[in-house]
């Protein structure tokens, strides 16, 4: 099923988030007595959604959903998205979000960061008079990201495995998804998932996964690396850390993950892997020749997609404020790079 058969509720969901300053979970230090810590007044532009992120990547599905399916059945009135879109994407709203972005080096790094670079890259994308505007808008807060990601690069070692936010792959995959980088950064991000992962072999998939993921690391992992490695490699690469794609063991990552519980906000990230999964496997098949390891994969996204469609839109806003962006993601991966 595409994503057009989804736009107008996953349009909706995205409204009524981004435009919901409470409740709220702000990743703000205070620093003093008389600080004045409002969401709307930290993060005018993207003060809703619970947490910073989440506004960052519904804006994502909003601008998505306009740009891919705008004007269509699916979407048949644009007007009140693009009028939110206009209200928060200013320059003014996004000069103070530039500016705490600065001011606050490892804030939301990297996973934030790289949805920032995702939203402008939809912007950029969406060829009229609006998405010139909100991508003029949004041009200071990505030269902080650019500027962030290069100084923090050299100076990360090692990277982020677990299968949460600070996961570094799935950040730097979709930063480099983007377009966004400038050339120096970009093979800067290019270098390090090099020299993080090229030599990874046997993953521990056995290890997968852990109770609160919505990532898949190993999964992750292999989908950064398919972005950066010659396509006449990558099927080696995948084997050597993957065997059992190719042996035909049971591999746990292709097995849909229980959910106990949906309302749970750390258990419900399952719900996030189920679908991050399922699009990670699917760019993964499609980066392989035929054969029965593309075929298992395909049978396992196909799997995941249907167990997470169904918990997008449950009314209940511990899911509700951030599962459809990566609904989005599994029904319609595209990259802007």
């Amino acid at each position: 099923m595409p994503l057009s058969a989804h736009a107008s509720r996953f349009a909706g969901l995205a409204l009524a988030n981004i435009t919901r300053e409470y409740p709220n979970f702000p990743a703000h230090l205070i620093t003093s007595a008389d600080e004045r810590c409002e969401p709307r007044r930290l993060h005018p532009a993207f003060y809703g959604a619970y947490d910073w992120h989440s506004s960052v990547h519904m804006h994502w599905l909003l601008v998505r959903l306009l740009r891919r399916h705008g004007g269509t059945p699916a979407l048949p009135d644009t007007g009140p998205a693009a009028d939110v879109l206009d209200r928060h994407l200013t320059p003014a709203n996004l000069a103070v979000e530039a500016a705490y972005l600065r001011d606050r080096p490892s804030f939301e790094r990297p996973y934030g960061w790289a949805w920032l670079l995702a939203l402008a890259a939809e912007c950029r994308a969406f060829e009229d008079a609006a998405g010139a505007r909100w991508t003029a808008a949004l041009a200071p807060a990505v030269a902080a990201v650019d500027r962030l990601l290069a100084d923090w690069l050299p100076k990360a070692t090692y990277p982020v495995r677990h299968g949460n936010h600070p996961n570094s792959a799935f950040a730097l995959g979709l930063a480099l998804d983007s377009g966004e980088l400038s050339a120096a950064t970009d093979r800067a991000v290019r270098e390090r998932l090099l020299a993080w992962f090229a030599d990874d072999h046997d993953a521990p998939a056995h290890w997968e996964p852990s109770g609160q993921d919505f990532l898949s690391p190993a999964l992750s992992e292999a989908d950064a690396l398919r972005r950066v490695l010659p396509a006449e490699s990558f099927a080696g690469w995948l084997d050597r850390f993957l065997p059992a794609l190719s042996s035909g063991a049971p591999c746990a990552l292709l097995d849909v993950p229980v959910v106990s519980d949906h309302a749970d906000p750390q258990i419900g990230h399952l719900l996030g892997l189920t679908l991050s999964r399922a699009a990670a496997l699917r760019s993964l098949a499609d980066a392989l020749p035929d054969g029965a390891v593309r075929s298992r994969l395909d049978e396992a996204a196909a799997a995941h997609l249907a167990a997470g469609l169904p918990a997008v839109e449950r009314g209940d806003f511990t899911t509700d404020h951030w599962l459809a962006t990566f609904a989005a993601l599994a029904l319609d991966p595209v990259a802007h790079g």
